[in-house]
């Protein structure tokens, strides 16, 4: 059992136009008035657990260690799919079973995964638009406390996996995906510095994306000229198109799903 740390994150596609963020918090705040919430994000695009498990990968190792971080991006609320938590590490994580945790239980093989069926810890009435109100949240307050895992329904073994983005390799050409566009336009790619660096050894390399070309890795978003396209690698270590001072995303035309082209030389 880790221990706990009182912090619960929040991340949703929900915005911040409505109130269900902040009917969440009063949920949590009510069974654990000590909890301190961090909004990690509600900007999410609508109904994409992708993004999601991104946004959760890059994001859960920098919070203190007993951390709940409290996911809802949820497409399939009220229909059959289960609610799970996991204890990852030294962390918790509770939402939908929909592949949100792809990411997480990738990078965290050792994890355990429960379905969350005990009545006790869930709302007396559970609406079939609002699990984030009336199951999740619930849950994070619960294991916030200090509640064992298992205390909540029996471990599984399957919980849904993503078809994850992969690159592809052939010869010297490696074939990659957007899978982001953050709220500064960076074009967010599925190459990892290690897969670039390690294919590249040779001799450089051409990146081609949607006819424009880069052949250098910059380090900031302004180590180039006002208005420039450049490649760098991100603070989650993938490789993103950027644009000096603008917007990539709009410079290039390009979005999610959208696949681009690297050529090894040497």
């Amino acid at each position: 059992m880790i221990a706990p740390s009182g912090v619960v994150t929040l991340t949703s596609d929900f915005g911040i136009q409505d109130s269900y963020v902040g009917t969440m918090k009063g949920v949590i705040l009510r069974i654990y008035p000590a909890a301190k919430l961090v909004d990690l994000t509600h900007q999410v695009s609508p109904q994409d657990v992708l993004e999601a498990s991104l946004v959760l990968e890059g994001a859960y190792r920098y919070f203190p260690e007993g951390t709940v971080h409290l996911t809802v991006v949820d497409p399939g609320v009220g229909t059959s799919r289960r609610a799970i938590l996991l204890q990852a590490g030294p962390f918790y994580f509770v939402g939908p079973d929909n592949g949100i945790f792809t990411r997480v239980l990738g990078s965290e093989p050792e994890a355990r995964v429960f379905a969350i069926e005990n009545p006790h810890y869930r709302l007396s009435q559970i609406s079939d638009t609002f699990h984030g109100r009336d199951i999740f949240a619930p849950v994070a307050a619960y294991l916030a406390q200090g509640i064992d895992p298992a205390e909540f329904g029996p471990q599984i073994t399957d919980p849904v996996l993503l078809p994850l983005p992969l690159p592809r390799r052939w010869g010297n050409q490696i074939q990659g995906e957007v899978v982001s566009i953050d709220g500064f336009g960076n074009v967010i790619t599925n190459v990892s510095r290690r897969l670039l660096d390690d294919a590249a050894v040779a001799g450089g390399f051409r990146i081609t994306i949607n006819g424009k070309a880069i052949e250098q890795i910059h380090r900031s978003y302004q180590d180039a000229d006002l208005g420039r396209i450049l490649a760098l690698f991100g603070s989650t270590d993938l490789l993103e198109i950027a644009v000096a001072g603008g917007r990539a995303d709009r410079r290039l035309g390009v979005g999610k799903g959208d696949p681009f082209l690297i050529e090894l030389k040497g």
